[in-house]
């Protein structure tokens, strides 16, 4: 699973995805909590390139009556099974930029955030889908979810999920490959390299999405063994 994540490097987007900003980018800004329903950066392919664009966190299917079937994550093993994801990665699929994403363990009613992310501390990209839904009233609803895969060493003792993170080689391939091609994208939807990341326990300020400072990454004394827990 992924419920909540970091993007404080915003100023490295357009060079770091060969991207250029589309629509409204004020709320663009760096971000030390991201939480779901939230407007969040996308990458998404063009006619001409790549767009960066902020859509809603959790997506809504086009079909859908109301939020209430809103989900901000896919299973990856499932997505073209599941009726509200498939068409979305058949044919909408996007980079979801981020620099850290957090998880938690439990014990009794103590609740440790661990963050994740790249040993240099660099971007990188979720596999995202994407849909557009009309409500009742008002504009069209643009949203995506985050794909999800088997955690790898470094996760396997906090959670049984883990965010799919692509490997840049593979961003072309994930934006752009055509329907009937979907199908060959399994290969790519996999768990990262683990010793290219690393982890740290943080404050708990995390645990509060209304806290939206740097403090939600203060490295902390871990108080919880991860292996002796059990998963969110």
């Amino acid at each position: 699973m992924c419920g909540r994540y970091r993007l404080t490097h915003v100023e490295r987007l357009a060079e770091r995805f060969e991207a250029i900003y589309c629509g409204n980018n004020e709320e663009i800004v760096p971000r030390y909590n991201i939480a779901p329903t939230q407007p969040i950066p996308v990458i998404r392919a063009t006619e001409s390139g790549r767009e960066i664009t902020s859509i809603r966190w959790g997506l809504i299917p086009s079909w859908v009556k109301d939020t209430s079937a809103a989900r901000i994550n896919s299973r990856s093993e499932t997505v073209v099974e599941k009726p509200a994801f498939r068409e979305s990665f058949e044919r909408r699929r996007c980079l979801i930029p981020a620099d850290g994403f957090y998880e938690w363990v439990r014990s009794g009613k103590l609740k440790q955030p661990f963050h994740f992310g790249m040993k240099d501390g660099s971007l990188f990209a979720f596999a995202g889908i994407w849909d557009r839904w009309k409500p009742p009233t008002g504009p069209l609803v643009e949203s995506c979810a985050i794909l999800t895969t088997s955690p790898n060493e470094l996760l396997r003792d906090v959670h049984d999920r883990m965010p799919v993170i692509l490997r840049p080689e593979h961003y072309s391939m994930w934006l752009n490959a055509p329907t009937s091609a979907s199908g060959r994208l399994a290969d790519i939807l996999l768990p990262y390299d683990a010793g290219a990341m690393r982890r740290f326990p943080v404050s708990e300020c995390v645990n509060d999405p209304a806290n939206e400072t740097p403090d939600c990454l203060i490295e902390t004394a871990e108080l919880i063994p991860a292996q002796h827990t059990l998963f969110r």
